[in-house]
């Protein structure tokens, strides 16, 4: 019997790594005629595809994490020109549907990070490293 691979396919990655350039592209250069847009710097920091290709989950960071909510929601409100701005560069099957969600994973670094310096946890790790 054959075994299902963990992880995303080569391809799935490609297409999503793909997708992110073109999304990175598009509102470096401003194509997106949005005000909210216009004054923010937006990060796409990774593009997750749906096993058929048709559904792309986009996470986004704005700079700072300032108005990170107002970015999204004019994000999604120029969801449609995004579809197609994607679909001309890409030669895909299908225009993928995009979804745009907050990139939460920096903050549950630093949450973590924060963590791991408290005194008490610092103390056990100490104690950790003595007994190897």
């Amino acid at each position: 019997m054959a075994q299902q691979p963990e992880g995303p396919s080569v391809r799935l990655l490609r297409v999503g790594e793909q997708v992110r350039h073109v999304l990175s592209d598009i509102l470096q250069r401003g194509d997106v005629h949005d005000d909210v847009l216009a004054r923010h710097v937006v990060s796409v920091t990774e593009v997750r595809m749906s096993p058929d290709l048709r559904h792309a989950t986009i996470f986004i960071k704005s700079l700072l994490g300032q108005d990170e909510e107002a970015v999204l929601k004019a994000l999604r409100t120029n969801t449609a020109y995004l579809q197609r701005a994607v679909a001309s560069r890409i030669a895909l099957k299908y225009a993928a549907k995009l979804k745009f969600l907050a990139d939460d994973s920096f903050d549950e670094g630093s949450h973590i990070d924060k963590l791991l310096r408290q005194p008490k946890v610092a103390q056990d790790l100490v104690k950790d490293e003595g007994e190897e």
